[in-house]
């Protein structure tokens, strides 16, 4: 279920990290890789490791950079999404060009290649009379489940690209697109000085721990997958649930009143200081704290 021969795979973000695990794994199930990341000997050293790897070297939020992509085996199959950056400061600190940046880069960046992508998978799909072979896994993070306070920017990328793929997987499911996000935790570059260096042994947050996952989405089995959101490091791999509602309140007549609302919401939330309640840590216990923050 995870052969990808002759598939056409577009990795952003490939010159390290989750991009650079993801790239060697798709290509080891035989897809042909077309590498993205800026131009840099990191990138160089990836595409030296890929036998047939095609190198498209710029930045993933220009849009010639996306039309490149497409262009360089002639189509996509497989678009694999993880291009991003930190700017890490709390939002009373933050400037408007370190919010820019991460939005660009992430928010941005995904949208791009998503949109050149599904409009090829559209054209294709007109032409062929029915659905075809595309899959787009995406990277957020556990950031916009728990609302980070260090990256206010970084957290709403992340929730906006989770809301992108969920868009993509509802308007363009007819035609074969099979759209999923994961929330990573690795040890890589970018992450490195919030985690701190790896233990002993085996790295339970190596960026190799999550290439199976997205290869299996990439691949046939993710035809039964989509618009769903994965939390995956080490040895897990969790599914997330959508949002539930917690308790819905009827006005006693045709219009809430400020009054009213007092009455009931006000026997709800007690606490002070008031605590943020849309927030979900349930992730958090999937492994040891030890291994610091969550990317």
């Amino acid at each position: 279920m995870a052969s990808l021969d002759g598939r056409i795979a577009v990795v952003t973000g490939a010159g390290q990290g989750l991009g650079a695990a993801e790239a060697r794994a798709l290509a080891a199930a035989g897809a042909r890789v077309v590498l993205n990341d800026l131009p840099g000997p990191a990138l160089d050293r990836v595409a030296a490791e890929i036998a047939g790897a095609a190198v498209v070297a710029g930045d993933i939020a220009e849009w010639s950079t996306g039309e490149a992509l497409l262009a360089a085996f002639g189509g996509v199959d497989i678009l694999v999404n993880n291009a991003g950056v930190l700017r890490d400061r709390m939002i009373f600190s933050m400037s408007e060009q370190e919010w820019d940046t991460v939005i660009r880069v992430h928010l941005r960046g995904h949208f791009v290649t998503t949109r050149l992508a599904t409009a090829h998978w559209r054209e294709r799909s007109k032409a062929a009379g029915g659905p075809v072979y595309a899959r787009i896994v995406n990277t957020a993070s556990e950031a916009f489940l728990l609302g980070s306070p260090g990256q206010a920017n970084y957290a709403a990328a992340k929730g906006g690209i989770v809301a992108l793929t969920l868009a993509t997987a509802r308007a363009c499911g007819r035609y074969g697109v099979r759209a999923n996000a994961i929330c990573p935790r690795a040890r890589t570059g970018m992450t490195a000085p919030l985690m701190g260096p790896p233990p002993g042994g085996a790295d339970p947050l190596s960026p190799a721990c999550v290439a199976p996952l997205v290869t299996y989405l990439a691949g046939p089995a993710g035809e039964r997958i989509t618009g769903e959101v994965f939390v995956a490091h080490g040895d897990v791999v969790a599914l997330l649930g959508p949002p539930s509602v917690r308790a819905a309140f009827r006005a006693p007549g045709e219009r809430w009143t400020v009054d009213e609302l007092d009455a009931t919401l006000g026997k709800v939330f007690t606490a002070d200081p008031p605590r943020p309640g849309f927030v979900c840590e349930e992730t958090l216990p999937l492994a040891d704290a030890t291994f610091g923050e969550i990317r």
